[in-house]
């Protein structure tokens, strides 16, 4: 039931990416442009995400996961130098590519070469930040 639970709500999110546009690097990049050729519809996107996810999130914290198990504890409020480095690279991954991790396994159907390079840069770079974060963190003094 569980595995049911997952492909469908998978299905979901993949069939919202490509209808909303998220899968169009051209419209990602050009959401990204605020100085330039701003193109303002991916906000309502985004929008139309937070707006059901803010309310499920919160309904959420009362009760149990619908099939089996246990909500992960919400994650720390707190702005560190980790938070800071992973969303700048994020960032700058998405402004120079115009995908984010969902949307680029989403579009791998139609993407070309160039999706699958994004995704294997990708899960490269995902299996070498706890390496690099080890090394920081021996570098550099705790806050």
């Amino acid at each position: 039931m569980r595995l049911l639970f997952a492909l469908l709500a998978g299905g979901l999110f993949g069939a919202g990416l490509q209808i909303s546009g998220m899968t169009d690097t051209v419209k990602v990049q050009g959401w990204l442009d605020v100085f330039g050729a701003w193109d303002p519809t991916l906000a309502f996107v985004m929008g139309g995400a937070i707006i059901p996810m803010a309310v499920a999130w919160r309904l959420t914290r009362v009760t149990r996961p619908l099939v089996g198990g246990s909500f992960p504890p919400p994650p720390r409020p707190e702005i560190d130098r980790k938070l800071v480095i992973g969303s700048v690279l994020f960032g700058m991954g998405w402004g120079l590519v115009g995908l984010c991790p969902g949307p680029a396994v989403a579009s791998l159907g139609y993407g070309g070469f160039s999706g699958v390079v994004f995704l294997l840069a990708m899960l490269g770079g995902m299996l070498l930040a706890p390496g690099i974060r080890a090394r920081l963190d021996s570098a550099v003094p705790a806050e």
